[in-house]
C-alpha cells in the first residue's frame, strides 16, 4: 500500500491480473485438448477437425482478451466477448456429449485407437472441456469489471479536467 493508490486502483490491478491468469490457464487447456484430440487420431473425420477447431477458437478468444485488456480497444472488447460466449456454449455441449455419450461420441469421431483408451483420453478431453467452460464464463465476468472500471475511471477523469478547466474561465463563462 506504499504506492498510495486508491482502493478502487488496487482491485483493479488485482481484476487485471487474475483475467490475465485466467486467460493464460484458459490457452493451455485449449492447446492441451487440442493434444489429446490429435492423440486420438481424429483429422480425417468432420467431428474431430470441428472439435481441434473449436480448441483453436477458444485460443483466439483469449489472445483477444489478453489484447483487449492491453489496447483498451472497444473492437477487441466485442470480439473477445462473442468468440468467448459461443466457445463457452460449445465447449458446455461438447463436455456434455463427451460424458454422457462416450461410445456414440467416439464412433462419431472414427477414432483409430482402441475403443478403451480411446475412451480415457476422450474423458480427459472432456474434463478439461469442462475447465474451460468454467474459465470462460469466469473470464467474461471479469472482463465485464474491467470494462466497468475503465468507464468509471474514464468519466472520473473526464470530470476532473471539467472542474479544472471551469477554474480558469473568467467569470462571464463559468458554469
Amino acid at each position: 500500500m506504499g504506492l498510495g493508490l486508491t482502493t478502487n486502483a488496487q482491485s483493479h490491478i488485482k481484476t487485471h491480473k487474475f483475467f490475465l491468469i485466467c486467460n493464460y490457464i484458459l490457452l493451455g487447456s485449449a492447446s492441451s485438448c487440442i493434444f489429446l484430440t490429435l492423440s486420438l487420431r481424429l483429422i480425417p473425420s468432420l467431428p474431430g477437425a470441428l472439435l481441434v477447431l473449436l480448441h483453436i477458437i477458444t485460443i483466439a478468444g483469449a489472445i483477444s482478451g489478453c489484447n483487449a485488456v492491453s489496447a483498451g480497444s472497444n473492437k477487441w472488447y466485442a470480439a473477445h466477448m462473442m468468440t468467448t460466449v459461443l466457445t463457452a456454449i460449445f465447449q458446455g455441449s461438447v463436455s456434455v456429449l463427451i460424458f454422457t455419450t462416450t461410445s456414440n461420441f467416439l464412433s462419431a469421431l472414427k477414432s483409430y485407437v482402441r475403443e478403451d483408451d480411446a475412451a480415457v483420453i476422450l474423458k480427459m478431453a472432456g474434463g478439461l472441456c469442462v475447465v474451460m467452460f468454467c474459465l470462460e464464463w469466469l473470464v467474461l465476468t471479469l472482463a465485464f469489471f474491467l470494462r466497468y472500471y475503465a468507464f468509471v475511471e474514464a468519466e472520473h477523469n473526464s470530470e476532473k479536467v471539467y472542474a479544472e478547466d471551469s477554474k480558469t474561465w473568467t467569470p462571464p463563462f463559468r458554469v
